[in-house]
């Protein structure tokens, strides 16, 4: 049983920044998901298994960053210029097939407990 564990989130004002973390019980590809009020789970952000192999969504392009930290089990999401559309429950999922350099998008198989992110206008 793989365990994720994410940390971070909170309440901040439109055009700040906010620093996910998530650490697995192990090395994983990774992922971060948003979760907006009514809507569906979407995928926003991905790191392959080794190297620094990277995705983003068009909607956090050039606002977000992933990486993976030196301990190579964590990884963050690096939040700036905060919108309210970012609002939501934002979920780290573990990608426990994949190897090497690519960047999953689906098949997440172990899910952290979600945290919450809340951004005033």
């Amino acid at each position: 049983q793989v365990q994720v564990v994410e940390s971070g989130g909170g309440l901040v004002q439109a055009g700040a920044s906010m620093t996910l973390s998530c650490t697995a019980s192990g090395r994983f590809a990774m992922a971060w998901f948003h979760q907006p009020p009514g809507h569906e789970r979407e995928i926003v952000a991905a790191i392959s298994w080794v190297g620094q192999n990277q995705w983003y969504a068009t909607s956090v392009r050039g606002r977000f960053t992933i990486s993976r930290d030196d301990d190579e089990n964590t990884v963050n999401l690096r939040m700036s210029n905060l919108k309210p559309e970012d609002t939501g429950v934002y979920y780290c999922a573990v990608h426990s097939d994949s190897l090497g350099f690519r960047v999953p998008l689906s098949g997440h198989d172990y899910w952290g407990q979600g945290t919450q992110v809340t951004v005033s206008s």
